[in-house]
């Protein structure tokens, strides 16, 4: 038990379903710290937590994604970027949530992210609402 106290929540809060991102943050964590892992995925070491004992409560869907961006090196094929990490993705979903930057890429962003199977808008701004 002793180096792997992560994982040993993580499985008795997830059961077998656990996902392999949990298991991935779970070990993370037990080589470093929650709190080391948390600032690396820039996320609060309470989110960490709670998403490694199945209690986020919210969807973890954004958390998944930092975790198999950032961890997990997992990308996406942006319409616009190309490949890209999907924790990226995420941020750059971020800043095309508003249209204060009159750059080219930025209005291509806005445009894109809002047309993309992974976009994280609600579906009336997704068609261009």
């Amino acid at each position: 038990m002793s180096g792997s106290r992560n994982q040993d929540a993580a499985r008795a809060a997830w059961g077998a379903a656990t996902p392999d991102w949990i298991d991935v943050l779970a070990t993370a964590c037990d080589a470093t710290s929650q709190t080391a892992v948390a600032q690396r995925l820039g996320i609060s070491g309470s989110a960490v937590n709670a998403a490694l004992r199945n209690r986020y409560p919210a969807e973890t869907v954004r958390i998944e994604q930092r975790v198999r961006g950032v961890l997990m090196r997992a990308t996406v094929a942006c319409p616009v970027l190309g490949e890209l990490a999907s924790d990226l993705c995420l941020e750059w979903q971020g800043k095309a949530e508003t249209f204060q930057d009159t750059g080219q890429l930025r209005r291509r962003m806005f445009a894109a992210c809002r047309r993309c199977a992974r976009s994280r808008f609600p579906k009336e701004t997704v068609n261009g609402q």
